[in-house]
């Protein structure tokens, strides 16, 4: 299959490429040079970001331990 770039850089994937990957608007696509060869594959999510959102909206862990630090000293005395 035979794409053309426009004028702004824009490439069209053909929709029976675009459906047999499943490949829907707003999809990051990742262009990788493999040395002569050219490869669109998807975008592999930001660990970090991904990360980052897991631990957003919780109770503090480091305010736990000190409180249950606090608990047991207070006990020893």
């Amino acid at each position: 299959m035979n794409a053309i770039i426009s004028q702004k850089g824009r490439v069209l994937i053909p929709a029976m490429l675009r459906k047999k990957y499943g490949l829907r608007p707003g999809v990051r696509l990742q262009f990788v040079d493999y040395g002569g060869i050219l490869a669109l594959v998807p975008a592999m999510a930001d660990p970090i970001e991904t990360a980052a959102g897991m631990l957003r909206g919780g109770d503090s862990l480091t305010e736990a331990l000190l409180a249950e630090h606090r608990r047991e000293i207070g006990n020893e005395r």
